[in-house]
């Protein structure tokens, strides 16, 4: 029996009795030295708040008097490594949107780290241990991240005004929000736009704005949602417009053949290097992931994406001229 399993059985023990236990009897159940039963008392007393009283005229320990509910332990009966799998799991959520969750969860973080504390172990060395790394995260205001979060767990319609990154003029919209997405390190809020009659994906860190009405948020189907976010490459949403069959060689081939693009890419290894097949609706976010693997990539086809991609090599090497 290890360590929490004992405690397990002493809460059981104590809870089942309608007497005082005696030691002696106690330490028989556990199979335990006295030593191990002292500590045991300390540990349930000092991180699980366990009310352990001894009462000397019966000779046996008891919980005290709780107003009202009997003591209970904390419901968190899981082995090691599913502790500290909750604990990288909360490490996660807090560096995704610092701040969201913390009330919530912090009290289950504290009572894990008590436990873990029981075992002689320090849940501390998480956060030097595991590091989790953002790149190109864009800051945006946490009321907007909450509202938004708000608005689509209570299904409720929001008014915001959106900054768009084109115009760069705040806008003035009613949405019905549907889904809030992680996607490479910043969160988008898609959503059906009352203005334009239509569905959009909104980035959070662009709305100056956000108040949840009282109004219902119209009902999408999933399946329209995925069809109209997920069915194209990258954010950029939309049926697809065209597929783009990429060739990589070399060590760029060796990088891309474990890499998924897209949920509906087709792939295969050829004598020339590894051939890449996608969907997508606009080139903007293909393009500089395209580049990313210069000269160890060939765009077979379209013409015209292998155009954009020569025209942004072309003015990028002007660029470079102008600076000598």
């Amino acid at each position: 029996m290890n360590r929490l399993d004992k405690i397990h059985l002493f809460h059981e023990i104590l809870k089942n009795s309608r007497h005082p236990v005696p030691r002696g009897a106690i330490q028989e159940r556990l199979q335990c030295s006295r030593s191990t039963f002292n500590r045991m008392v300390d540990e349930m007393r000092d991180y699980l708040h366990a009310p352990l009283e001894f009462d000397r005229e019966r000779n046996g320990w008891h919980y005290g008097q709780q107003e009202g509910n009997p003591y209970e332990l904390p419901g968190l009966w899981f082995n090691l490594s599913e502790l500290y799998a909750l604990l990288v799991c909360r490490q996660l959520l807090s560096n995704i949107e610092p701040g969201f969750l913390a009330p919530h969860i912090d009290p289950l973080r504290k009572r894990i780290e008590e436990i873990l504390a029981a075992r002689r172990l320090y849940p501390g060395e998480l956060e030097r241990r595991i590091r989790i790394l953002s790149m190109g995260k864009r800051t945006s205001a946490p009321d907007s991240f909450q509202t938004a979060a708000q608005a689509v767990l209570n299904r409720k319609r929001m008014n915001i005004a959106y900054r768009g990154r084109e115009r760069d003029v705040p806008t003035e919209r009613e949405i019905s929000p549907q889904r809030l997405v992680h996607y490479r390190d910043n969160w988008y809020l898609d959503a059906w736009c009352h203005l334009r009659k239509d569905l959009r994906s909104f980035s959070v860190d662009r709305i100056v704005r956000a108040v949840i009405s009282g109004k219902k948020a119209k009902e999408i189907p999933d399946a329209r949602l995925d069809a109209h976010f997920a069915g194209s490459y990258g954010i950029f949403a939309g049926k697809p417009r065209g597929t783009a069959r990429l060739l990589f060689t070399g060590e760029a081939a060796r990088w891309v053949e474990n890499t998924q693009w897209h949920p509906d890419q087709t792939s295969r290894h050829t004598e020339k290097g590894y051939e890449l097949t996608i969907p997508y609706s606009d080139f903007r976010e293909l393009v500089p992931d395209i580049l990313r693997f210069v000269p160890h990539v060939r765009v077979l086809s379209p013409a015209s994406l292998r155009e954009e991609l020569r025209k942004r090599l072309e003015k990028g090497l002007e660029g470079m001229e102008k600076e000598k």
